[in-house]
């Protein structure tokens, strides 16, 4: 035999500990960031086409000196920055508090 490894055994025990833990935590999945991706743009996209929607209808009903399409589309990307911020902030603490509890 070996001296410098185990018994069959515990070569076994080892392998099958390894298995156990692979199928409790199996990591995370590949579509994951390709998910991210899509939050992260609906979260911008959304609230910018709404600005812009918004700022037709109050071009033609209170028309001002300045362009409230312009307006409301840099207001929409600000609002969406800022939606998609707080949204990778949670996800990055979710992810950190599930990887301390293993």
């Amino acid at each position: 035999m070996n001296p410098q490894r185990g018994s069959p055994e515990d070569d076994i025990g080892r392998r099958a500990q390894r298995l156990k833990k692979a199928r409790e935590n199996p990591g995370v999945s590949p579509l994951r960031g390709l998910g991210a991706f899509g939050m992260i743009g609906w979260s911008i996209a959304v609230p910018t086409v709404g600005g812009a929607f918004l700022g037709l209808w109050l071009d033609r009903n209170m028309p001002q000196d300045f362009s409230w399409v312009i307006a409301l589309i840099l207001g929409g990307v600000v609002v969406g920055g800022f939606i998609a911020w707080a949204w990778i902030g949670r996800e990055s603490r979710e992810e950190e508090d599930d990887h301390d509890n293993r």
